[in-house]
């Protein structure tokens, strides 16, 4: 039997304001909040809302047999509870239906996984705890920020306990192979891996409004009909999709909503079922390992981290990021670490691309910016105020030697303490089992009890 798996990716960064050379030292608040209240409540009005009011639909009308995944940053939660409040409920209504899954990733969409080990498993953790206090799951599958992934990235996701992960089904690793298997990680073999398909996923997400393209209309039982003929042992196809694409890409006038709705029917007829990705990494078996040593990810034609670190620009301003990582580990300031996590995200640096249009990249649409230099300029000097503040509580005159030796040692008070905690609550457990044992009714003892008044009756009579 085939099986479909569907994910939904949300996010949404804190765009930075116009930041002047003359303003470092004295702003500093680097946000342009009217453009982020813009954005996200039109993009959740058009989109999102109606997004998740389709998927509550094609839930409740095919009984529970359709199910899917929702990977949603820390970052654009954050948005959403200020400026859409009312799409936070639409998810939770989601996660209540028991066929949503909620992935894990990194917090703030960051490139972490790349530059900072440490930050990147901070982030993760933060990430899934947001997630576990607003919808009740503990994320159990993985999704690094843009898809990207390598063996290094595979070691890390497996020791956070995560048995699965998804990823790019890219051609320049599958060569012959197909992505519509699973996979398990060659430097990590009990990590299962999630492969986009990314004709199919393409197929929606590129051509559904192309009138050009030579399968259009794409009809959903056309596109169930192609799922169905594939071959018989492929186990599961990924369509992994960015929820914009989903009426603001492809406006509802395009009739993309209809075709969603209409998938479980003709899917249901063909024998097809949707599976989570928790579940496909649980009940399919890996056919093979997959060994991914440099890292990959869904952009471009070269599926590589070209779109992000490129360039010199890129490469400059996300090393001076990451070179006070250390320092901001240590402060206790909540307003330099929430700084700290906003200016992480992906997007700044994928601004700054330099490549060109004609290569299938499409960098110039999504940027705010004139210009990849105007994004550097506008990033380097919001980086250069907050750097600022950071030597402030942490000097650069601190040598890393003495900031390792300080990090250590709170690593270690802090695995201390955690064992304290658990001796703790051990000897209250214990306290506890001891109170109510001494406090439960013991029928032996009541038993000798009533044996024993006949007999000192009995020794009285005598004496008497």
């Amino acid at each position: 039997m085939k099986n479909i798996c569907f994910y939904f990716q949300i996010h949404q960064p804190f765009r930075l304001k116009r930041y002047r050379f003359f303003e470092i030292g004295n702003d500093h608040y680097y946000y342009d909040d009217f453009a982020n209240d813009d954005i996200i409540t039109r993009i959740a009005h058009r989109s999102y809302i109606p997004m998740a009011d389709t998927l509550l639909t094609m839930i409740k009308e095919s009984g529970g047999a359709f199910k899917c995944a929702i990977s949603i940053t820390g970052t654009a939660i954050e948005q959403l509870q200020i400026y859409v409040p009312e799409f936070i409920d639409k998810l939770k209504a989601l996660a209540d239906t028991g066929c949503v899954e909620f992935l894990s990733e990194t917090y703030a969409h960051s490139l972490s996984s790349l530059k900072d080990a440490d930050e990147f498993v901070r982030q993760v953790k933060s990430h899934d705890k947001l997630i576990k206090s607003l919808f009740g799951q503990k994320p159990k599958i993985f999704r690094n920020t843009e898809l990207i992934y390598d063996d290094e990235i595979a070691c890390l996701v497996a020791s956070m306990g995560f048995k699965g992960a998804i990823t790019e089904g890219a051609k320049h690793i599958l060569g012959w192979k197909s992505p519509d298997f699973v996979y398990n990680a060659a430097s990590a073999p009990g990590l299962k891996l999630l492969l986009k398909n990314d004709k199919l996923s393409d197929d929606i997400s590129r051509n559904f409004n192309n009138h050009e393209w030579s399968e259009y209309p794409l009809t959903a039982d056309k596109y169930i009909d192609w799922i169905a003929g594939l071959p018989e042992d492929q186990q599961i196809v990924n369509l992994f999709l960015s929820m914009e694409t989903f009426g603001e890409f492809l406006p509802a006038e395009s009739g993309i909503f209809d075709f969603m709705r209409a998938l479980p029917r003709f899917a249901a007829e063909r024998g097809i079922s949707f599976m989570t990705p928790a579940e496909a990494c649980s009940k399919l078996k890996s056919v093979g390992e997959l060994s991914v040593p440099y890292p990959m990810s869904w952009a471009d034609e070269a599926r590589d981290v070209s779109a992000w670190m490129g360039n010199d620009l890129q490469r400059e301003a996300l090393d001076k990021l990451y070179s006070v990582a250390e320092r901001v580990n240590l402060t206790t300031d909540r307003r330099l670490k929430q700084d700290w996590e906003y200016l992480q995200s992906a997007d700044h640096f994928f601004y700054m691309s330099t490549k060109n249009l004609s290569d299938g990249s499409a960098h110039a649409s999504f940027s705010p910016y004139d210009s990849p230099y105007s994004a550097f300029t506008n990033y380097m000097n919001v980086l250069a105020d907050f750097i600022v503040r950071v030597e402030e509580q942490y000097p650069m005159e601190i040598e890393n030697e003495e900031l390792n030796s300080l990090l250590l040692t709170i690593r270690n008070q802090a695995q201390e303490i955690e064992t304290l905690n658990k001796e703790v609550k051990q000897l209250r457990t214990n306290i506890l089992n001891a109170d109510d044992s001494n406090n439960a009714p013991e029928p032996a003892r009541t038993t000798k009890k009533s044996t024993a008044k006949p007999a000192t009756s009995k020794k009285t009579s005598k004496g008497k």
